[in-house]
């Protein structure tokens, strides 16, 4: 009933995962299918596939979106200096490990006689490979579409409170908002009025998100899906466009930030960088996958631009009052709430498209203890609707959206981006006899990101608690959130 044709990405439009991503997390043996030279690639939704230009469009739709947003307050966290330096270097590591998966699952599509292989299958693939390690395969499946599972879900909350932050400003300060679009560098847009806890706002986005989730076929969203990535690139340029010409001289920040606020740079960086399940569905559906790489590197390099150009430009322009968003430091003028409307339509558009893959992970298995096709149907339904209910009570409780895309970053994307392709590496390839330099390499990388998991997820979570729980006689009402 649920299907798609659209594609699946990290943050907007997806991509459907491949029928074993969504084995409803039941681990069982990869089957055969044809081998390589009979068929090259797996199609997915065309027979056709998709162009080199069309691909790149797509990787850097599945790069772009929330994350971006948060980077200037992720440098801040690092310093004017170390911030930007830290975000190539993630970038040159995201990208490398990007390239691994896709090598590994060639090899072990190859091994197993198969097409293609998800991220989940190439996993299990690769444990199978190793005799001592044979019986783990079904749980090493299982933890990545567990991972999947929570980024996907954590992209939702995200989306909770971006809006409500975003909304709440546009509308208890609609009375003030003039036309003049001054620098502020007081903050963010000027509330006037009653103000509502932001809370508020998630409540009452809560049915409309419910009702966006019932759309039988994502194809549907397409249009809706278009104008959102449109609106949300003049968004972007507006911003940019104010960040450049608003920088005040001269420039007083520090080089380099404390120590203690490194892990929240680490989660909120990998959050924006872990595009990494959208890589092998797109390489799969290339018309010519052999030209993927370039693809990659390519998409991924301009994805890296951004994120260190708006990280570096955004703080440079609002300094130590830079927001969990930079939307929320833009001026109160209306055509600057406009661009936080269209953003946030753009978001909205997008948490049905982020809500589908793990939707179809949990409730398929649930429906089909079910018979009826009126059952199977109304259990679908009321699935979709506890899962965005769980989302927005997990956003209402974290109401923060710096350390909610922290959070989210340390937790799941460190998994999924820096710790489980070297990993993979080194099982695919146990037999070829890697070199001692490529298994040092690879024991860095997952190692780098293990130790980001602990310190961020560590470092949000007791920031989370000093923030709800702040010192008498302190008002701690931080600059990243609007209560």
């Amino acid at each position: 009933m649920y299907s798609t044709e659209t594609e699946h990405k990290r943050e907007g439009p997806c991509l459907p995962p491949s029928p074993s991503e969504a084995n409803h997390l039941h681990p069982s043996p990869v089957p055969p299918g044809p081998s390589r030279s009979q068929r090259q690639y797996e199609r997915i939704g065309e027979s056709t596939g998709t162009t080199f230009i069309q691909t790149l469009i797509h990787l850097l739709k599945g790069n772009i979106g929330t994350g971006l947003l948060g980077l200037p307050l992720a440098v801040k966290n690092a310093g004017l200096v170390l911030g930007p330096v830290s975000l190539l270097c993630m970038g040159i590591v995201a990208i490398h490990c990007m390239r691994l998966l896709v090598k590994c699952s060639h090899h072990l599509s190859e091994r197993v006689n198969r097409p293609f292989l998800s991220y989940g299958e190439a996993v299990y693939t690769g444990l199978e490979n190793v005799s001592w390690l044979r019986r783990l395969a079904p749980w090493g499946r299982w933890t990545v579409n567990l991972f999947l599972i929570i980024t996907q879900l954590g992209f939702c909350c995200v989306y909770f409170v971006f809006l409500s932050d975003n909304i709440k400003q546009v509308v208890e300060a609609a009375n003030a908002t003039t036309w003049d679009c001054q620098v502020n560098h007081s903050n963010q847009t000027a509330l006037g009025g009653t103000s509502f806890d932001s809370r508020i706002y998630m409540l009452f986005f809560l049915p409309a998100f419910v009702l966006l989730v019932f759309t039988p076929n994502l194809k549907y969203m397409a249009p809706l899906s278009l104008l959102a990535n449109l609106v949300m690139c003049c968004s972007l340029v507006l911003i940019y466009y104010y960040s450049l010409t608003n920088i005040e001289l001269p420039i007083n920040l520090p080089l380099v930030g404390k120590a203690k606020d490194y892990p929240l740079f680490f989660g909120m960086a990998i959050f924006a960088f872990e595009g990494i399940g959208v890589v092998l569905p797109l390489e799969n559906k290339m018309q010519k996958p052999e030209g993927f790489g370039m693809v990659l590197y390519t998409g991924m390099g301009v994805v890296t631009f951004l994120y260190i150009s708006l990280g570096t430009v955004g703080y440079l322009c609002f300094g130590d009052t830079i927001a969990g968003s930079i939307t929320l430091n833009l001026p109160n003028c209306w055509m600057y709430q406009i661009v936080k409307l269209l953003y946030s339509f753009g978001i909205f558009i997008t948490f049905a498209l982020q809500f589908y893959v793990p939707a179809e992970i949990l409730i398929p298995p649930v429906v089909d203890r079910f018979s009826g096709h009126r059952q199977k149907i109304a259990v679908g339904l009321l699935m979709r609707a506890l899962l965005v209910i769980f989302t927005c009570c997990l956003a209402v409780l974290i109401p923060e959206l710096d350390l909610v895309i922290s959070l989210v970053g340390s937790v799941s994307s460190s998994f999924l981006a820096l710790i489980f392709p070297p990993l993979l590496e080194m099982l695919t390839f146990h037999t070829d006899g890697l070199s001692p330099l490529v298994i040092t390499k690879n024991v860095i990388i997952s190692g780098v990101g293990l130790v980001g998991f602990a310190t961020g997820t560590y470092s949000a979570i007791m920031e989370l608690v000093i923030r709800n729980n702040p010192p008498p006689n302190q008002n701690l009402s931080p600059s990243f959130m609007l209560q």
